[in-house]
């Protein structure tokens, strides 16, 4: 492979100017590599039929000879039909495009043309989608892409056939050939040729299958190199005080589970080694697992080293600084909270006392990945619900010590086998049993037909004293449409609850707007909180004790169940709400699961038996590696091979140094620097 060639930028490209590649670079496009391995999710199979069995209203593609010229009719305001005839042997079809009325250049008398489009049996006439002159149609699958406003169909496929055409023939093969023949998997080129203009369901299918296997392999390579790396990442052992470690136990006003001893002493063990630790801690919502980093952290602490975690809101990191602030404190450790809502002089002193030392622990949410912030001895970093921040900015914070040990932490658990192939660079430890004394939150689904029955289990709640969230969706598409969606609830409530103290907090609120609300509502100052999914992690409110989510169809299985986790958090009753009326079996059977059971890790294992991977927890809530063609879940028996040979070729070339491991070196060094970028 000539990796000056195919990794050079997109603007290498004829044509390709500052804008295109922008608006390639908006679909994660930046290099040649990118856009030859930018692969279709579906295909419009073009195949034709004879006319005589064709249904009315069936999707098909006709080929014939253009018989008549091509009119363009006007009607409305920039609405127009450009009609023209074909002839199929001995029967003429009328064709209708609706407004696109520049085909009717491409159109000639006596051309053979392909049109895809949907028949109208009685009327003998297609409406057409797309219109191929035949000598274009290599295929009878039409690639479909994911695109976006800044890019079209039809102009990205224009630019992946340039690529294809100028450059496939650099191309080399990433799978080693020993590989490809064993699990009888396409050659790079034939798998990009045939994955971008397969000539039918077979060949689409067959490429598909070796994209998978490489894809993968890839993904394996690196984790396993990480792997044989962090085997030789020698850590600093942290002779931790256990005398101390018992004065944290007894202030404690409730005593540990057995799930969190065990997870405690496995990663007292990882601390104490002369190994460094890298080990995901999950737990389902409300499991304790904040309680578990303050003894990893005082564990440091006592050993004479700092500590940092990192968490994704603001909210959830004041929310923590209270907490562990409040129980270490009395120990004489300093604590202190750094986002991006610290002020100056506040930020000034914090970089100093990290510096020198004065201060031990540091909670805080990107801020702490500023180059700024400089440790005397950083020790232990944890990351809170891991999977919101990238491979970088992890790295980020942890290359800010000597080889720290590092404990990830997620709410959103998936099933330990899934855990230990995607995730097989970290030391796994569960949590999964909730504290005792806690109840079960009741949890039913209701629609919008029942809406009487929920406005009364409101009422009683509010009667008793209790405090209730309104949930409404994110739709990440428009940031208006999720401020109207959470004003016009915050409106309504207002009114059918007329003597109640109701707030609003969404997600472009300010910080300091934030703040207040949540203070205010922490302090039982407001009986209704109408909130985006801004609330989903981290928030404490005790007397919360009731949650409704508003249209939780739109939600994923695993991030309904993070918001139904901010209640259940006293000593009382909590109830849950799923307001929706999906209108498929699926997404019935999805209210009914949620509905069902409140075990996090149950739920994930049913989601995964419904939907795949794909939604699982619905967009970038997983935790999971984003795979273009790949599966883990329907292809997992591709995934386990794949790490398998992984290790074998690890084993036998840790550096790859063999010849026929060069194209696949090169391929990893890319995959490292787009990390980097994104």
């Amino acid at each position: 492979m000539d990796a000056k060639k195919v990794f050079a930028p997109v603007t290498n490209l004829k044509g390709v100017g500052t804008k295109t590649a922008a608006a390639l670079g908006s679909l994660g496009i930046y290099s040649i590599y990118d856009l030859l391995f930018y692969f279709p999710f579906r295909y419009d199979e073009l195949q034709t039929i004879p006319l005589d069995q064709i249904m009315d209203g069936q999707k098909v593609m006709l080929k014939g000879i253009v018989a008549t010229a091509a009119f363009v009719s006007r009607f409305g305001y920039k609405k127009s039909r450009l009609s023209f005839k074909i002839r199929i042997d001995h029967d003429v079809v009328m064709v209708n495009f609706f407004n696109q009325p520049w085909l009717k250049d491409k159109v000639e008398v006596g051309q053979e043309v392909a049109i895809y489009g949907k028949y109208n049996l009685a009327k003998q006439s297609l409406s057409g989608f797309k219109f191929v002159a035949t000598k274009e149609n290599d295929s009878g699958m039409a690639p479909i892409y994911s695109v976006n406003r800044h890019l079209r169909q039809k102009k990205l496929l224009e630019l992946i056939n340039l690529a294809l055409t100028d450059f496939l023939p650099e191309v080399d093969d990433v799978v080693p050939a020993d590989l490809q023949q064993k699990y009888r998997l396409l050659s790079e080129q034939d798998l990009v040729q045939q994955m971008h203009h397969p000539k039918n369901g077979h060949e689409a299918e067959r490429a598909r299958r070796s994209a998978i296997f490489r894809e993968f392999f890839i993904f394996e390579m690196e984790l396993t190199r990480l792997t044989a790396h962090n085997e030789h990442n020698r850590g600093i052992a942290k002779h931790y005080d256990l005398k101390e470690i018992a004065r944290l136990t007894a202030m404690l006003p409730f005593d540990l589970s057995a799930d969190q001893k065990h997870v405690i002493n496995e990663i007292f063990a990882d601390i104490h080694s002369s190994r460094q630790m890298e080990r995901l801690l999950q737990g389902d919502v409300g499991s304790g697992k904040t309680i578990v980093a303050i003894y990893a952290i005082y564990a440091a602490i006592t050993g004479g080293f700092q500590a940092a975690l990192m968490v994704p809101t603001e909210i959830l990191a004041s929310q923590h600084f209270k907490k562990i602030d409040e129980l270490l404190r009395p120990l004489g450790v300093r604590t202190a909270l750094l986002t991006g809502a610290t002020k100056t002089l506040e930020r000034r002193e914090i970089y100093q006392e990290l510096t020198d030392g004065t201060i031990n622990v540091v909670i805080g949410t990107h801020a702490l990945i500023q180059p700024s912030v400089i440790f005397k001895s950083l020790g232990l970093v944890i990351i809170d619900e891991q999977h919101r921040f990238g491979v970088t900015q992890r790295r980020s914070l942890i290359n800010k010590g000597n080889v720290p040990d590092v404990l990830a932490m997620t709410a959103t658990p998936i099933p330990r086998t899934l855990a230990l192939t995607v995730y097989g660079d970290m030391t796994l430890s569960e949590i999964r049993h909730l504290p005792a004394g806690r109840k079960q939150i009741i949890s039913s689904w209701k629609t919008s037909s029942q809406m009487a029955e929920v406005y009364r289990l409101m009422q009683e709640q509010l009667a008793a004293g209790f405090q209730i969230y309104a949930v409404t969706p994110l739709i990440t598409e428009s940031e208006a449409l999720d401020l109207k969606n959470a004003e016009e609830l915050y409106a309504k409530l207002n009114h059918d609850f007329p003597t109640q103290e109701v707030a609003l907090l969404h997600g472009q609120m300010t910080s300091p707007q934030k703040d207040e609300i949540m203070t205010a509502f922490a302090a039982g100052e407001i009986d209704i909180l109408v909130a985006t999914s801004v609330i989903e992690v981290g928030v404490d409110v005790a007397n919360a004790n009731m949650m409704v989510i508003y249209n939780a169809d739109r939600f994923g299985m695993s991030q309904l169940h993070q918001l139904r986790g901010r209640i259940g958090r006293g000593q009382t009753q909590s109830y849950c709400v799923f307001l929706a009326d999906p209108k498929t079996a699926t997404g019935k059977a999805r209210m009914q699961a949620v509905a069902a059971t409140t075990d996090g890790f149950k739920l994930a294992e049913e989601d995964l038996k419904m939907r795949g991977e794909g939604d699982l927890f619905g967009k970038a809530q997983s935790g999971l590696p984003e795979f273009q063609v790949g599966n883990v879940v329907n292809n997992y028996e591709t995934l386990v091979v794949a790490q398998q040979e992984a290790k074998k070729l690890v084993k036998n070339d840790p550096e790859l140094q063999l010849q026929t491991h060069e194209t696949l070196k090169q391929v990893l060094e890319y995959k490292q620097l787009q990390q980097e970028r994104t």
